[in-house]
């Protein structure tokens, strides 16, 4: 079996482990560096009551503390999905370097998993979606203020 058949593979035995638990829906997710997993994580939403329990994220935190580190380069992550807005955006901070997946967002929606919805929402400008973003500028100085109270640290650890 080729690297990425095992490595798949065992995203989609932690998505089984996962559902058969009770954690959440069909998803697993495995992180590797230089051929190695370096964390693993499965759908815990149901069991964590967290909506941010995704497999990809709770496969970040895993590689993170295990690595001991937020910065996640030189790693690549195996999903039986491609992965939702969110998860992406945690892939993207988390700075992993590439993708693989099996299943298209036309199988998860087909079993009640709708992220092209997500996709076609953050499309819109931000006070059009239908959870709308609505800036208030009133608060636009003091805002930038703590912005700027960062910028001005000698000891911020850049990310």
């Amino acid at each position: 079996m080729s690297e990425h058949g095992v490595f798949m593979k065992r995203a989609i035995g932690l998505a089984r482990e996962g559902m058969a638990g009770g954690h959440g829906g069909p998803f697993g997710a495995v992180i590797v560096r230089d051929g190695k997993i370096v964390g693993e994580g499965h759908n815990r939403v149901l069991s964590a009551v967290d909506p941010t329990a995704h497999a990809e994220v709770t496969a970040i935190r895993d590689a993170a503390r295990k690595e001991g580190r937020f910065d996640l380069s030189g790693c690549e992550i195996y999903v039986n999905g491609l992965p939702c807005p969110m998860c992406m955006s945690a892939i993207f901070w988390a700075r992993i370097g590439k993708v693989y997946y099996a299943c298209a967002p036309e199988d998860a929606e087909k079993i009640g998993f709708d992220d092209q919805e997500f996709y076609r929402q953050l499309g819109k400008p931000p006070a059009e979606r239908a959870t709308p973003a609505i800036q208030l500028t009133e608060y636009l100085e003091e805002a930038r203020d703590s912005y700027n109270a960062w910028l001005a640290r000698d000891n911020r650890v850049p990310y």
